[in-house]
Order: C-alpha cells, then sequence, then structure tokens
C-alpha cells in the first residue's frame, strides 16, 4: 500500500479521503456517544465491525504495505501505543453531566490504553487500518474480545466453528454475523449490540494508533495482513468544540443545541469512520442527552427515550439500509413538537394500492441484501409516511400553518411520480438562523432553514420537495463519487418543479407557465454565477476521466470541496437540472418521468456514475428504453458504439439483450450482439454466437476469425463446433475464408 500522501497544501483546496477501503471495510457502526453542553463536546466509543475487502490478501498471502503515516520525512518524535493523544488531562474541569462522557478518558489516566510503550515502527509489512479522522482527540483503540459474548453462536446457528478466544475464531463469527439474512435483522442488530459491550481482549497485543489531520491510523503488533487483522475495535474519543462537522449554537429560543453541520468534511469530525462512498454501512446509534433535551438521528425506528445515568435521558437509533457514513445525522436540542396532525391524518395509513404493472416491481433488487422497501406490499401501498415536525417555540404556531400542512401533500406527490418512498419514517427539523442552507436531507430527517417559513407557502412546498426528491436521488441511490453532486442535486432540483406542480393541482397550460418561469429565473441565476466564478468550479465532472477512481489502497481526493466558495455555489443544481430539462423537451415530460421509475427500480440501493463506460452504460441503455422506440438504424449505431467501449459488464450485456429482445432482431443486429458477446467473453449469451453461425452462414463469416482470434479456448472450440456442424453445406469460397482464418 502506498504511503499517505502530507497534510493538504494550504494553497490547494481538494478534501483527501484516506481510508484504505481497498484493504478493509466497516460493515456496522454502533456509536455510544454523551453530549456534553457545557463543554461542547460529544463523548463516548465507537464500535466497527470490519471486513477484508476482496483481494485484500488472505492469510497465506500477506500484503506488502509501506509504512502509512504521512511522510518518512516527518522528524516529529513517533508516538508511542495510544497516540499521540492519548493521555487526557487531569485538570479538565469535570461537570456533573459528564460522568459517562469522560469514561474514555477515565480509562487513558489508569493507564489502560497505554498497555505498551512500543513505538510506532517504520515496518515496511505492517498492515495499517486507515480512517478518516479530523478534529477529534482519541484516547483509546482497543480490540474487543468476541468470544465473552453469550450465545452469539446460538443466534448465528454456528456450530461449523467452534467459538474460541483464538484471532481466527473471532474473524468467523464476524463474518457469520455480517452475513445474516435480511429475514432476521432484528436478531442481527441486537447481536451487534451486545458484541459492541463486550470487554476488550486482553490476551491480545495491544493496539498502536496515530492521528493526523485527517486521518486515524491504527496497527496491531505482528500483523501483516487485512485478513489477520482485528474485526471487531472499539474507540475512545471526543470531539472538539470547533470540531468541523458539528454546529454548537443556540436555537430561535436561545437554548443551547448541536446538530451535524453538513460542512464539506462531513462526519470526519463527529466519529472516526470510513468517508468514501463506497464503504457502504449499517449502524446504531446511543446517545445520551440531558434530560430536557430531544435527539433526533438517522433512524428507521421512532426511538422512545428511557432513563440512562442520573440526570440524562438514552435515545436510540438504527438503520439496516447500507449508507454511507456521510448520511449519518444528528440533532440535539430543547426543541418543540407539533401535535397537530396533517392533511386530515393520512401520515400513518396507507394509500391506494398499486397494481404490479403500474408500480414496475422488480423481480429481484440489484443491491446487497438488506430489507427492502421495494419489494414489501405495505410499503408499495404507502402514500404518505409517518412524520413528525419539530421547531422551536416561537417557531410552531407557523411551522403547523405551513410545513405540517405541506408534507403529507409533497410526499404523496412524489410517491406518484417515483413509487414506494425509500424509507419507513421521516423527521423535520427547523435549525437554528446560523444554517447555511434552505435544506439538508439525510436518511429518516430533513433540516429546514427558517427561512422558507416566511411569506407565503411557495418557497416552503419547493424546499420540501426538493429534500424530499433527495430520498430518491441522493440517498436510495448515491454518487459513487462526491465531485457528481450534479446527479443528486440536478434531478431533485428538476423533480422539485414536478411534485409542487402536483401539490398545487395545476392545469397543463398553469404548470408550464409556472417551469418556464421557474426555468428563465435559473437561467439568469446561472448566467451570473458562472461569470462571477472560477471555471475549475463550473465543471459538473472535475475529475474528468478519473470520476470514482481511487488509489490502490482506496484513498481518494474530492476536487475543490474546501474551496470556501463551493458550499455557496449552485452550478452543480442548475447545469445538472438543464440537462434534463432538455432531456424531458426531446422524448416529452410522461415519458422521461417514466425512466425516473424505472430508473429507480433499477438502482435503488447502489452508487452510480454518470460517466457511460463499463457497467454504466446502463443508465443511457435504460433512459433509451423508456422513453424512445429505437428504429433499427439506431439500434444498429446504439451496437457500434458499444464496440468501442473498452469494457462492459454481464449486467449491462444482459440489461442489452432484454432490453431490445436482441434475440429476435434481424441479422445485422444480431451479428453485432455476436460481436459484443465475443469480445467481452459473455458467457452467457455463448448459444446466441452458435445459433447465428449455424443460421446466418451467409453474415458469420468473419465472426468466425474473431473467436479463433480470442485467447479465451471456450471460444475457439465454440468456433470448430460451429463449422463441424455446417461445413458440407456451406459455400466452398467461404468455407476457404473460414478455414483460413481458423489456420
Amino acid at each position: 500500500m502506498e504511503s499517505n500522501p502530507p497534510d493538504l497544501d494550504p494553497n490547494k483546496d481538494d478534501l483527501p479521503l484516506r481510508a484504505n477501503t481497498s484493504h478493509m471495510l466497516v460493515r456496522h457502526y454502533v456509536l455510544d456517544l454523551t453530549v456534553s453542553f457545557q463543554r461542547k463536546v460529544i463523548g463516548g466509543n465507537i464500535v466497527l465491525f470490519l471486513e477484508p475487502a476482496r483481494g485484500a490478501g488472505g492469510l497465506e498471502e500477506p500484503l506488502s504495505l509501506t509504512s502509512s503515516h504521512p511522510g518518512d520525512g516527518d522528524q516529529r518524535p513517533p508516538p508511542v501505543a495510544g497516540g499521540e493523544e492519548a493521555r487526557c488531562s487531569a485538570a479538565v474541569p469535570r461537570a456533573p453531566e459528564d460522568a459517562v462522557l469522560l469514561a474514555g478518558a477515565e480509562k487513558c489516566e489508569k493507564g489502560q490504553c497505554d498497555a505498551s510503550k512500543t513505538p510506532w515502527a517504520h515496518d515496511s509489512e505492517a498492515f495499517t487500518l486507515i480512517l478518516d479522522c479530523c478534529d477529534l482527540l482519541v484516547s483509546a483503540v482497543e480490540e474487543v474480545d468476541m468470544s465473552s459474548v453469550v450465545g452469539l453462536w446460538d443466534v448465528l446457528d454456528g456450530d461449523q466453528v467452534p467459538l474460541a478466544s483464538g484471532l481466527h475464531s473471532s474473524s468467523a463469527v464476524v463474518q457469520r454475523l455480517i452475513s445474516v439474512p435480511s429475514s432476521r435483522w432484528k436478531q442481527q442488530q441486537d447481536m451487534y449490540l451486545q458484541c459492541s459491550r463486550a470487554c476488550a481482549a486482553s490476551h491480545a497485543e495491544p493496539l498502536l494508533f496515530r492521528t493526523d489531520r485527517w486521518s486515524l491510523q491504527i496497527r496491531k503488533t505482528g500483523v501483516c495482513s487485512p485478513c489477520t487483522f482485528p474485526c471487531v475495535l472499539r474507540i475512545w474519543y471526543e470531539t472538539k468544540p470547533t470540531g468541523g462537522s458539528v454546529r454548537w449554537t443556540t436555537d430561535q429560543d436561545g437554548s443551547c443545541c448541536v446538530y451535524t453541520a453538513g460542512s464539506p468534511i462531513n462526519n470526519r469530525a463527529l466519529f472516526p469512520c470510513q468517508e468514501p462512498p463506497v464503504a457502504m454501512s449499517t449502524w446504531r446509534a446511543c446517545v445520551k442527552a440531558p434530560c430536557e433535551y430531544i435527539a433526533l438521528l438517522s433512524g428507521e425506528n421512532q426511538a422512545v427515550p428511557w432513563p440512562g445515568e442520573t440526570g440524562f435521558l438514552q435515545w436510540d437509533y438504527y438503520v439496516t439500509m447500507p449508507m454511507p457514513a456521510s448520511t449519518f445525522t444528528i440533532a440535539v436540542g430543547r426543541w418543540h413538537r407539533s401535535t397537530k396532525l396533517g392533511c386530515d391524518d393520512q401520515s400513518s395509513r396507507p394509500g391506494r394500492a398499486l397494481s404490479a404493472g403500474e408500480e414496475g416491481q422488480p423481480n429481484f433488487c440489484s443491491h446487497v441484501d438488506y430489507p427492502c422497501r421495494f419489494t414489501c406490499e405495505v410499503s408499495r401501498a404507502q402514500v404518505i409516511l409517518p412524520h413528525r415536525v419539530f421547531a422551536p417555540s416561537c417557531h410552531l404556531r407557523r411551522v403547523e400553518d405551513t410545513v405540517l400542512r405541506l408534507v403529507p401533500l409533497c410526499l404523496a406527490a412524489a410517491y406518484s411520480v417515483l413509487g414506494v418512498h425509500p424509507f419507513s419514517r421521516l423527521d423535520l427539523l427547523i435549525v437554528p438562523p446560523g444554517f447555511s442552507s434552505l435544506g439538508m436531507a439525510s436518511p429518516h430527517i430533513i433540516f429546514l432553514s427558517q427561512s422558507v417559513l416566511a411569506g407565503e407557502s411557495s418557497l416552503c412546498g419547493q424546499r420540501l420537495c426538493h429534500e424530499i426528491a433527495h430520498s430518491w436521488f441522493g440517498l436510495a441511490i448515491g454518487a459513487r463519487d462526491w465531485t457528481e453532486e450534479w446527479i443528486s442535486e440536478g434531478f431533485a432540483t428538476y423533480l422539485e418543479d414536478v411534485f409542487w406542480a402536483r401539490v398545487q393541482q395545476l392545469g397543463d397550460t398553469e404548470e408550464e407557465e409556472q417551469k418556464d418561469l421557474k426555468a428563465l429565473l435559473r437561467w439568469r441565476r446561472l448566467r451570473d454565477e458562472m461569470g462571477n466564478c472560477e471555471e475549475d468550479l463550473q465543471v459538473l465532472r472535475p475529475s474528468k476521466d478519473m470520476t470514482g477512481g481511487a488509489s490502490e489502497s482506496g484513498s481518494s481526493v474530492v476536487k475543490h470541496a474546501l474551496n470556501p466558495a463551493k458550499p455557496f455555489m449552485q452550478v452543480h443544481y442548475l447545469k445538472g437540472y438543464f440537462l434534463l430539462k432538455f432531456l424531458a423537451g426531446e422524448v416529452g415530460e410522461r415519458e422521461f418521468l417514466g425512466f425516473f421509475r424505472a430508473f429507480v427500480m433499477r438502482f435503488h440501493g447502489q452508487l452510480i456514475l454518470s460517466q457511460v463506460p463499463g457497467a454504466c452504460i446502463e443508465i443511457p441503455l435504460l433512459f433509451l428504453h423508456c422513453v424512445l422506440q429505437l428504429r433499427v438504424e439506431q439500434l444498429l449505431l446504439l451496437l457500434e458504439f458499444l464496440l468501442e467501449e473498452a469494457e462492459l459488464s454481464g449486467n449491462c450485456l444482459g440489461l442489452l439483450q432484454t432490453t431490445y429482445s436482441l434475440r429476435r432482431q434481424d441479422a445485422e443486429v444480431k451479428h453485432r450482439w455476436c460481436e459484443l458477446v465475443v469480445k467481452h467473453k459473455h458467457t452467457a449469451a455463448y448459444r446466441d454466437v452458435r445459433h447465428f453461425l449455424i443460421h446466418d452462414q451467409a453474415m458469420g463469416v468473419y465472426l468466425y476469425g474473431e473467436l479463433m482470434l480470442q485467447e479465451d479456448g471456450r471460444q475457439q472450440a465454440l468456433a470448430r463446433r460451429c463449422l463441424a456442424a455446417i461445413k458440407d453445406d456451406m459455400d466452398q469460397s467461404a468455407r476457404s475464408v473460414v478455414e483460413e482464418m481458423i489456420l
């Protein structure tokens, strides 16, 4: 593994994603945190359940890894086990509310987190787990002893592997736990929680760790491969009051509160994590806050608080749908919940069930196994989600008159266009005035600026529509590369108009006029913005052909993410919107929205890129199928273009065949299809090649040569078998050509 680059040059604005996701992936987080408003910190511990990434090296094949700390030329003294910040100051004043918060610090003071004085060796063979981390005070990192969890194998039905205290059995336990099928998600969540509370492994070698500006790096003495690295880690830490991922402030009533800021560095200053979107995981979070506070989190369940330590309430949330760590959200404050019911109290009642054809329910989902709402009959019929609205008391009346009235209407409009709501419930919160956006969507929760409450309901309704659209585009379907934010923002901006017109129940003429007026306003805004910002910030795909690329370890950078002007720009919103508006104008809005619905059914639960090569060709293929009836000439041209692609996945080729019924097309189309099959060794369609060579001899001559030029012996054997089957019937001249090719 290559060395980490040094800390960022302050004159540059790219954000590093240092986590080595190609070697190790976090599959589940369990957070146990306490909020201290007096010290303005959140602290406690986080437990990570890890799985070696595919191809990361096995027990018999350790990776040859170089030093992962920043820069071999660093002249600072090497840290000892426990890290640069392992020893916490005993002189820090402690309020009574910090008793739970400082548990990790007390461990450190007692010497438990500094079991070894072994220096951080410059060992080229050592494996280092790298997590994204910024502005966190890490006090201890420990391996969790899985053998102490009572009844674990009873739940996992695992008599096959004995549960001993050795490393290999612990790894087997975690692998089985991660692989529990979605039908048993509750047992899996409960067992994750039990395991997270297990004691530290006393028999094991101590873990070494160090931090730099952007990462937390962890090693275990003698471990040279991800496959022999501990699979369950507990990290004791606390945030800093100035950390970029959280904002400590007061709400409109003057009460203290804290919420995640949605900043460019995302959640790495809230907890150590893997920030690259490819590191999708589930999580469970227990947040302790003073009794007068309410804790809202990204969670599927509507948490009911229960007494924790004296003066505290405990709030537990969980998610079973794997999501990037950047989507985790928290808000703790003296919020007031509206007790009014909106839209005739339909919030928890399912609406009219759609027929299978109307809904377009897939026979299978293409994502990893989790309890998916798209395949649940009850979820498919739920027009309006259960929802709650929170606000400071001074805004509660206005919230009830606007937000609460509009939410059910906006949810129903979104459902009418896109179908199944990806998430099971929704909380909405009016955040303090310093919030830097009109809204922000996270799983199960939306932050709204108080600015949407002023004036008529139009701004509030449109912003609600925009944020609700992110449930599908941005959350259920995410960008694999953060630089491609137009994929979520462009789609949400386009759908905002569609949803809002349905909420208003406009006639065709009124709807068209309203959308044209919005387009004109956006065009003027885009023109002004492009005339007054750096050219590099105007590009929708700043990484160009390197979009979605990463180093050998999985680390990458987000172009311009730290540029202070970036958060205030709307180029990615507006350019994406105009691209989609143009396409809708070409094919008609009804057909275009049909594409959106099919797109959601095909790609929910996955990460995508906008570039065409490889598996991403599925996106334009699906679009063409939904909005266009291709003539033969157009289909031929499409296949010609695809033959120029260096790589196409089996899924893509299968989609291509079924979408256009290529086996039933004419010989010219089938010839191009067979060429694609041969080029990409698509074995699932070799029977199509055989059928073509036998029944379309006049057009199959050169295909024999293409088969024989391939290094795949199966393709050469296929060519010979087909030639033997038809040799007696083949024209002499054609036979000569074919035999010459084969020889």
